[in-house]
């Protein structure tokens, strides 16, 4: 009698469906960590673009003798964002990461603020 030795190489239905398990689970781990960098990164974009902002408006404000209460608009502090050409401002606006807006226009003592979700504030 001939014994049958020959074993037929592969994996099994249960090894498959262990290493799918572990690739789930791994999935489910990452993906929440990496909605939340996400986030974190465009919160602090989103407040380093205010703090240039910020600083453009006081330079402005320094430079032409404006008040503290005195009103600043996008165009006039686009020369001190340090972005486009002096002859093309048009590319200053400062843009927001996570596609919200900036004010456009305000006093010199108020801080700007962000309209994306919870508004965000210069710290």
């Amino acid at each position: 009698m001939k014994i049958n030795t020959s074993r037929k190489a592969g994996f099994t239905l249960v090894e498959i469906m262990i290493v799918v398990a572990i690739i789930g689970l791994l999935a489910a781990i990452a993906i929440p960590n990496f909605v939340r960098a996400r986030q974190t990164s465009q919160t602090n974009a989103c407040i380093n673009n205010l703090r240039q902002i910020d600083g453009a408006i006081q330079q402005f404000a320094l430079e032409n003798n404006i008040a503290p209460n005195g009103a600043w608009t996008e165009a006039e502090i686009a020369p001190y964002l340090g972005r486009g050409t002096p002859t093309d401002y048009a590319s200053a606006s400062v843009v927001c990461p996570a596609a919200g807006a900036y004010d456009a226009a305000g006093t010199v003592d108020v801080a700007p603020t962000c309209s994306v979700g919870a508004p965000h504030e210069l710290p």
